[in-house]
């Protein structure tokens, strides 16, 4: 199963990840069915089976190594990356020994213990233990995250310089200060293309999304955002990032003549504000739509409005609007990039998804039915759905989304931007 085709290429160690965890969970089954067995008497016991049942299996693993081979390097040909040898699977197979023992080594320790102890105490101090993990271990490691994350967005790079233009948010100008803005907001609202005028409302800018709300207006207003002929409403993925690709592509498209405004709604990454709160993605979202559509109602001069989103900003963006016919109404028009499992408005709207993105893949659904590929661009081999292996691989794709080549995975590049519609 671990062997089965990827989306994406793999290093040997997220591939021994991938093995390792899966043949734990096949031990485990194992153990269960074993220990349910014993209860009955079963005369005969098949130890004649075992040798050729090994060998079978010994056979079946090196045929889907090479086949694993064969899929790795189909991917990295497709991608333009250095193709895998037999170094590989060395590394690959100590690593899986390695974490299949650490945990082996766990489950047979607890098993002395219990019996040692005998199964009633044994029983209560597990279940003491899993008590006291579920109550304090739990909660504390999510604490650990989230305060991560939070340091992760307040820590600022050396690298990035305050900006001095008066259409930059955290501009000495700014009702925003710089230091609120966020990791992804500063990174935002930097660098090349001089252009566009940037606003950006971090999660620390102001105490609620209403201000945040209102911030962002009178930001606007400020930079001369209003003034421009196009409004881009860019909805930012889970920490708060949206691609300089897409600010590029946007440039491209509008000149200087636009505006690009995004307000962070999350610290975390994508893939958990997307399990966990991806309600956040939406209603911020709609506040800021909302907001600038009543705003741009009240002018003469009425700038196009845009919105455009990758990942769980895809998600959120197209949230605003009822259905295709009112996101078509109230826009000029739309851009998705990697949308998880497609699920936007796509009547009018410019949709971009590789077919190696797990992104577009991933749905609990996946577990049953072969997911709903409709419109993608296929940049590499496409693998078989399988019931339950495809959610795995896809679920492990998951990890290193953004981790593969321009063009590929969960990479889009200026496309963002230049392939927005016109009204």
């Amino acid at each position: 199963m671990s062997l089965a085709p990827s989306l994406l290429p793999r290093t040997s160690s997220a591939q021994a990840m991938v093995t390792g965890l899966l043949v734990v969970v096949a031990l485990a089954v194992a153990g269960v069915l074993r220990f349910a067995v014993r209860r009955f008497d079963i005369n005969g016991r098949p130890d004649r089976f075992r040798a050729p049942l090994f060998g079978l299996t010994t056979v079946a693993v090196l045929g889907m190594v090479a086949h694993a081979t064969h899929w790795q390097n189909r991917l990295r040909m497709a991608m333009g990356t250095a193709l895998i040898g037999p170094d590989y699977w060395l590394r690959w197979g100590l690593v899986s020994v390695v974490i299949v023992g650490v945990f082996v080594a766990i489950a047979r320790a607890s098993g002395l213990f219990v019996r040692k102890s005998g199964w009633a105490r044994g029983i209560a101090v597990c279940l003491a233990a899993a008590s006291v993990l579920y109550l304090i271990g739990v909660p504390a490691a999510v604490d650990w995250r989230r305060n991560a994350y939070a340091a992760a967005n307040a820590t600022i790079d050396p690298a990035l310089v305050q900006p001095v233009s008066y259409a930059r948010s955290g501009s000495a100008e700014s009702a925003i200060s710089w230091t609120s803005l966020g990791a992804e907001g500063r990174k935002f609202v930097t660098g090349a293309p001089a252009g566009p005028i940037r606003v950006y409302v971090g999660l620390d800018s102001a105490p609620d999304l209403d201000s945040r709300v209102a911030l962002a207006i009178r930001e606007l207003e400020r930079s001369g955002g209003f003034e421009r002929s196009n409004i881009v409403l860019a909805v930012p993925t889970g920490s708060g990032w949206i691609d300089a690709n897409a600010v590029r592509g946007f440039y491209e498209r509008f000149g200087g003549d636009v505006a690009l405004v995004g307000m962070q709604y999350s610290y975390a990454p994508s893939w958990v504000s997307f399990v966990f709160g991806r309600d956040g993605a939406v209603a911020s979202a709609r506040a800021l739509f909302n907001a600038v559509e009543r705003r741009i109602g009240t002018l003469d001069h009425k700038p196009e409005l845009y919105v455009y989103g990758q990942s769980l900003g895809a998600l959120g963006g197209s949230s605003i609007f009822a259905d295709d016919a009112d996101q078509d109404h109230r826009t000029c028009a739309t851009l998705w990039a990697g949308p998880p499992a497609g699920q936007v408005h796509r009547a009018g709207a410019t949709v971009l998804a590789n077919s190696s993105d797990p992104v577009v893949h991933w749905s609990p659904s996946l577990l049953w039915r072969a997911p709903e590929l409709r419109g993608v661009r296929v940049d590499a081999p496409v693998p078989q759905w399988l019931p339950v292996i495809s959610f795995l691989q896809t679920s492990a794709d998951l990890l290193a989304a953004l981790n593969a080549p321009p063009g590929h995975g969960h990479r889009y590049g200026t496309d963002q931007g230049t392939a927005m519609g016109t009204c």
